[in-house]
């Protein structure tokens, strides 16, 4: 009896010792960097931004260099296409919002990536509110003297940008023009940084994005956000009223930022690649930094940012079909 409980005693040791060394070595993945951060927008927008903030502190967490690399094109497409070739080692990440990873798999027939299946989700760190933006040259100061500018100057003055095509701001075109009575069109963009040049230079007189995308020039005075969507104001921009304060309600479930890396990274890389980002958005000066482009920062678990994904595409499959769109 001695002897058989001793070697089982000796099994479970050995067992331990080998579960310990694939830890350690799984953990090792994730510090043989660089660590490659890419990004499916243009430098100079406001993902871009936030990716380079969230980089230069992930450094010192993982002990490696972490590089900001955009891949832009086809609103965050070619990025994702990249992420599921990489290698599951943990040292090729992708930092994406709500469209590249909820909203591309329900408008491209062949997007050439399944999120559910090539990617794991590594950590969420914020949310963010999409609005609407007037450009400079615009007269119109608020939500209603916009709409009183397009109907009165006529056709072709209700463009507005938007920094992707069939994206969120794309259909929120759609449902402003609806609601009311304008006719809108959406202009897509290669991101965000083109359009608001456009929006700077007054090509177009309006845009809709993310917060963090127009906060600065908004700040500065060179543009006007008119409103934001989400079930509160923003603290970025807390005169501003929200569309559901105007009569435009039903869009309260608000957009996410995470971090997602290829299919087949080891659990134990994930779980040390998302404390890492804990530990950076716990950080009082990220914090603020990022609160001020117009984020809400709340760091999600790998689980957590798996469910609210779901949840996120599940409220736009409904918008979109009823929009009777047609996956391109």
């Amino acid at each position: 009896m001695f002897q058989h409980g001793l070697l089982g005693r000796v099994r479970q040791f050995t067992q331990a010792l080998v579960v310990s060394s694939l830890l350690a070595a799984g953990l090792a993945q994730a510090q043989s960097g660089p660590v490659k951060l890419m990004v499916g927008f243009p430098p100079g927008g406001g993902t871009d931004a936030i990716a380079r903030i969230l980089a230069d502190k992930l450094k010192d967490q993982l002990g490696v260099s972490v590089v900001v690399d955009n891949k832009a094109g086809a609103g965050g497409q070619i990025a994702a296409q990249a992420l599921k070739a990489a290698a599951p080692d943990g040292n090729t990440l992708f930092l994406s919002h709500d469209h590249t990873i909820s909203i591309l798999p329900l408008v491209v027939k062949n997007p050439g990536f399944e999120p559910h299946k090539d990617f794991v989700a590594v950590a969420g760190f914020a949310t963010f509110v999409n609005a609407l933006a007037v450009s400079g040259g615009t007269p119109a100061k608020s939500m209603a003297e916009y709409v009183s500018f397009v109907q009165k100057q006529g056709a072709g003055l209700g463009t507005v940008g938007v920094p992707a095509p069939a994206s969120v701001p794309e259909f929120l075109v759609k449902v402003i023009g609806q609601k009311y009575q304008l006719d809108l069109q959406a202009a897509p963009y290669r991101g965000s940084a083109p359009m608001m040049a456009d929006m700077l230079g007054n090509q177009i007189n309006a845009g809709v994005g993310s917060v963090p995308d127009f906060i600065e020039s908004q700040k500065a005075g060179k543009i006007r956000v008119v409103a934001v969507l989400g079930g509160v104001r923003q603290a970025a921009l807390p005169e501003v009223p929200t569309f559901a304060e105007l009569g435009l309600a039903g869009f309260e479930d608000v957009p996410y930022y995470g971090i997602f890396a290829p299919k087949g990274t080891s659990p134990a890389v994930i779980e040390k690649l998302s404390g890492a980002v804990a530990k950076v958005v716990a950080m009082p000066d990220v914090r603020e930094r990022l609160t001020t482009m117009g984020l809400t920062v709340g760091y999600m678990t790998s689980a957590q940012l798996a469910s609210r994904e779901l949840a996120y595409a599940t409220t736009w499959a409904r918008i979109i079909k009823d929009s009777g769109f047609k996956a391109q």
